[in-house]
């Protein structure tokens, strides 16, 4: 009995460690991927940011592993379906058609002529000593006049409306007006007791415009209307035609001269500022070769000069040349400043 019970006991304890040994049953067997056939609508991969269409199509096996990205299918279009510009088909740029930069507009201008007087050579204006009244100062300078009229001196003026100047130191300095002939070439000296005395003001009043455009000198030339003929409208508006010249004074080692900040011209009641035209002046010279250089266009080198450029004004261009150049560049053929318009002179005719 003793034994039967020990061996029943053993044959637990073994059975329950075989049951404590049983292993999992085996994995099932992997069924193979089908290996993927050629096919003439795939290609090679994209990457994701470059892939035109990011949905494709659920028709086409796709498979998924590190470093592959598969493209859709391109699908062939018809002739009829063709983009008319392939650089501007959407599917190809999905943020819209390449679009080139519009090309800049000039606005090209012709001048109209305007009958000048009188006429102050700014590069004349000066002044020299009184020799009759030691400190003082007398105006001087060049100037051409087709017609007669009158010239007054101004000291510390404003240009109001209609080109009307008012002294704003008439106490001390009293406008001085003297009369002129007809004449080209003409030399202008203030007359004596009339001029500036430096030290009686404060130098920094005399070296810049003051407030209210106040101008430390003041030059003005006007043709006198009685010398117009009945059919010119000079005297429409009431006033004549003028020029105005203002200036400021500059301190160099110790003496005072002349420094043109401003020319006005005044016609038939309009308004104009003079400015200074760079090559102009190839272009009017008399008894040179028009072969000679610098009178031609920059761009051509066979037209004369006679466009001008704004706001450097540089007369540099033709008229054939201008008119092309301002619908393929708004750069200055000179200094490459932006140019805001031209401006076609005739040079040497009259209307």
């Amino acid at each position: 009995m003793g034994n039967i019970s020990s061996h029943a006991a053993n044959n637990r304890r073994r059975h329950g460690a075989a049951s404590r040994r049983t292993h999992p049953p085996p994995p099932p067997p992997v069924t193979p991927q089908p290996e993927i056939a050629s096919h003439q609508f795939i290609y090679p991969g994209a990457p994701p940011h470059l892939n035109p269409n990011p949905n494709p199509p659920m028709h086409y096996p796709q498979y998924h592993y590190p470093g592959y990205y598969p493209p859709p299918p391109v699908p062939m279009p018809h002739h009829h379906q063709q983009h008319p510009h392939p650089h501007m088909d959407p599917r190809y740029y999905p943020c819209g058609p390449v679009m080139n930069q519009p090309t800049p507009f000039v606005e090209h201008q012709k001048a109209v002529t305007i009958r000048n007087d009188v006429n102050i050579k700014k590069e004349t204006l000066a002044i020299s000593p009184d020799e009759e009244n030691n400190g003082f100062f007398l105006v001087s300078f060049t100037f051409d006049a087709t017609i007669s009229g009158s010239i007054t001196i101004f000291f510390f003026a404003k240009e109001n409306e209609g080109c009307i100047l008012t002294p704003t130191k008439e106490n001390h300095l009293a406008p001085v007006t003297i009369q002129f002939q007809q004449g080209l070439g003409q030399k202008f000296r203030q007359q004596a007791g009339t001029g500036i005395n430096f030290s009686t003001f404060e130098e920094s009043d005399l070296l810049k415009v003051g407030d209210m455009d106040v101008y430390p000198l003041a030059v003005k030339a006007e043709a006198s209307s009685n010398n117009h003929d009945e059919s010119n409208e000079t005297v429409a508006s009431g006033n004549p035609n003028s020029q105005i010249t203002q200036a400021v004074f500059e301190k160099e080692k110790g003496e005072f001269r002349v420094k043109v900040v401003k020319q006005i011209l005044s016609v038939n009641g309009m308004r104009y500022e003079l400015q200074e035209i760079y090559g102009i002046g190839n272009s009017v010279e008399s008894g040179v070769d028009d072969n000679d250089q610098g009178k031609e266009c920059v761009i051509c080198l066979s037209e004369p000069r006679d466009t001008i450029v704004h706001p450097c004004r540089h007369m540099c261009m033709c008229s054939g040349c201008a008119t092309v150049l301002r619908f393929q560049t708004n750069r200055c053929p000179i200094c490459r400043q932006p140019i805001e318009r031209l401006l076609e002179i005739k040079v040497g005719t009259e209307e």
